[in-house]
């Protein structure tokens, strides 16, 4: 029966990583969808911001009680899952708690485990409270509605599950120990130490040593399974920041927030007008293809670029960046978050047809007015408030800007006020509708 168990176990390990790699391909070519940009200047500066935004959660806590319950959760789940190595040893080989052999270190392991999960526990719980029933602001907009609230909740319960289960089989286990079980048992006394499964231990008093086993075994089954089906579920889930915010960050502008990007083909145009030397009207040189005149803007994800895209693969949909925009909070319908969802959802529908089709075709539909209304794009004041408020450096305006500059510079389809505005600076030098003669006439009015 126990080598049975091994090959099942590597069965379901091998399936569980396949599965998983073939996603995060997938992931990988609609990210590369986008356009390239080039960031790989500053890299110093780069894993300096990474490791203190992505890894240090510095932007967490700029929210106290949140921040501090992420932080443990998050800290938490990524070093219990440490055991998870442990575990796939022990799956493969059918051993009991190979590394055991550390002594006294592996007791202090195994106690900081049983600490972490009950933190977490306690953490996600909290988490799920404040999600469902405390009403919080940036819980309850509109594009939260439906799937993404019950993703959230499903990612919670996950957890909860796990960390559940791993307490369950940490209390059989040591109980078989006391037992003096075969398999479990040791001559060198108990292995590991269990603070907080101990507890449990008076649960399972009278249980005879097969039905622990059934227990323990179940307990061992499920987390290894949920382990895997949890990872797999990233792809499909807001989580999916789990892998994503460190290259996310690492990737993120360096420059100044308020310092908009230039279009390579009108600033060409523009050094070509200030140079006194150059000839507007001269034809290409001989054999120079001037190519396809570039596309003003963005209308669809295509025209925008590949960072963009990986951004809205890592937005956790938290919500900061909405609750602190000054256009969402007047009422209007504005939602950096829900730029950032309705990004990915154009991603992600285009992707299906490339998994359906082997390429993508045209399905008469693009991210502007089938998914971002122009309502939206204007309401933005371009105050930067959601890029500061993002803890893992989302950018939500860089798209909310290139999308205008279609609408501008492709469809001339600005509102009426920034037209006007326009054709002021353009005639008067100025956005006010005054001549430049009279601009100063108001210092002689008495």
């Amino acid at each position: 029966m126990q080598i049975v168990a091994q090959i099942l176990f590597v069965i379901a390990l091998v399936a569980g990583i396949g599965f998983f790699a073939r996603n995060i391909k997938r992931l990988i070519r609609n990210i590369k969808l986008g356009k390239e940009v080039d960031r790989s200047d500053n890299s110093g500066e780069r894993f300096a911001k990474m490791a203190r935004i992505a890894l240090g959660q510095s932007k967490m806590v700029k929210r106290p009680v949140s921040g501090f319950l992420h932080i443990i959760v998050y800290v938490g789940f990524i070093i219990i899952n440490i055991e998870v190595l442990e575990i796939i040893i022990d799956g493969i080989f059918g051993t009991h708690r190979i590394f055991s052999f550390m002594g006294g270190f592996y007791n202090v392991l195994i106690a900081s485990f049983e600490v972490l999960a009950f933190l977490v526990l306690v953490g996600v719980i909290i988490f799920w409270l404040r999600r469902n029933f405390l009403n919080i602001y940036r819980f309850l907009g509109r594009e939260l509605k439906g799937w993404p609230k019950n993703d959230a909740n499903y990612i919670l319960y996950f957890e909860m599950v796990l960390m559940a289960l791993f307490l369950i089989m940490n209390a059989t286990d040591y109980q078989l120990q006391l037992n003096g079980a075969d398999h479990y048992a040791s001559e060198a006394g108990i292995m590991g130490s269990f603070p907080i499964s101990q507890f449990l231990l008076p649960i399972l008093e009278g249980m005879s040593n097969g039905t622990l086993i059934i227990i323990e075994r179940a307990a061992w089954w499920l987390h290894i399974i949920g382990i895997l089906f949890f990872l797999n579920y990233l792809y499909y889930s807001k989580h999916l920041h789990i892998l994503l915010a460190f290259p996310n960050v690492y990737l993120s502008k360096l420059t100044p927030k308020g310092e908009m990007d230039n279009l390579e083909a009108v600033k060409k145009e523009v050094e070509l007008m200030m140079d006194p030397n150059a000839d507007p009207f001269a034809a290409p040189a001989e054999g120079e293809d001037e190519g396809e005149p570039e596309k003003f803007g963005a209308s669809d994800i295509f025209d925008l670029n590949q960072v963009q895209l990986l951004n809205s693969y890592t937005c956790t949909e938290c919500g900061r960046c909405t609750s602190e925009c000054p256009a969402n909070l007047t009422g209007k319908k504005l939602s950096p978050r829900k730029i950032m969802m309705d990004t990915r959802d154009r991603v992600e529908e285009v992707g299906e047809i490339i998994n359906k089709n082997g390429k993508f075709e045209d399905d008469g539909k693009q991210l502007l007015d089938d998914y971002i209304t122009r309502e939206e794009l204007w309401a933005c004041t371009t105050c930067n408030a959601c890029v500061e408020a993002c803890p893992i450096g989302i950018d939500p305006l860089s798209i909310i800007l290139d999308m205008r500059r279609y609408l501008v510079m492709e469809q001339s389809a600005a509102p009426n006020e920034l037209s006007i505005a326009m054709t002021n600076i353009e005639n008067n030098g100025a956005p006010w509708p005054y001549n430049q003669m009279d601009r100063l006439n108001w210092a002689q009015e008495k």
